[in-house]
């Protein structure tokens, strides 16, 4: 974990603007010289700063949930996957997760059915100090999927994924992160009301302005 947040008197030091630029840092060491932290995304980028250091202080102020995941949406090329990865840098190697993308996971399906279904879900665990524990995942741009087949079998491969750790959100606290360009009338639309209630109970939203430009140009 980054020094930026330190441990006094059982509580979280640290600033935002030495975050900020740590992330900048990071980003142009990732993403070259041009990447930049605007100061119009600060405000989403404290939310998500707090979240991931688990300030609960502040994320009861404002009303973000440490037990559930991250939801991530705004517009293409707003910045969504590259925050999401380097958010990483805050989390101690126990509290990690993997960034997948959606489009992969459709491959995936295809090539090898629904056995996929159980490897982000009933399979996402691993071993730590002799005990099984549920893997994080992020999965990276979800977007409104066409069924897909395998050996002439339909499936909504990334609705049944997400039901699946739904169930075990409950009863093991498997965390799942998610970034789309979908809103979430438009995630009910495309993925049915059941699935989008139960992303409601897995889930704090956080959302880019509609407006946000497009930092890849």
């Amino acid at each position: 974990m980054t020094n930026l947040c330190k441990r006094q008197n059982g509580k979280n030091v640290y600033t935002a603007e030495d975050c900020f630029r740590f992330l900048e840092e990071r980003g142009q060491h990732h993403y070259g010289a041009h990447f930049r932290i605007y100061p119009e995304d600060h405000k989403l980028i404290f939310r998500l700063l707090v979240y991931f250091i688990q300030d609960l202080h502040t994320a009861k102020e404002l009303n973000l949930n440490l037990r559930k995941g991250i939801l991530l949406t705004g517009p293409i090329g707003c910045g969504k996957t590259s925050l999401m990865f380097l958010m990483r840098y805050f989390l101690p190697d126990y509290r990690q997760y993997t960034i997948k993308s959606t489009r992969t996971i459709s491959l995936e399906f295809q090539q090898n059915g629904h056995e996929i279904i159980q490897r982000y879900s009933n399979q996402s665990f691993h071993y730590q100090c002799g005990e099984l524990h549920p893997k994080a995942l992020c999965f990276d741009d979800l977007v409104v999927e066409q069924p897909l087949k395998h050996y002439g079998n339909q499936c909504n491969i990334m609705a049944e994924i997400l039901l699946s750790r739904y169930d075990l959100f409950i009863h093991r606290h498997m965390l799942t992160h998610l970034t789309t360009n979908l809103s979430a009338s438009e995630i009910e639309q495309a993925y049915g009301n059941r699935v989008r209630s139960r992303m409601r109970e897995m889930f704090n939203l956080l959302a880019f302005d509609r407006e946000a430009k497009d930092k890849r140009v």
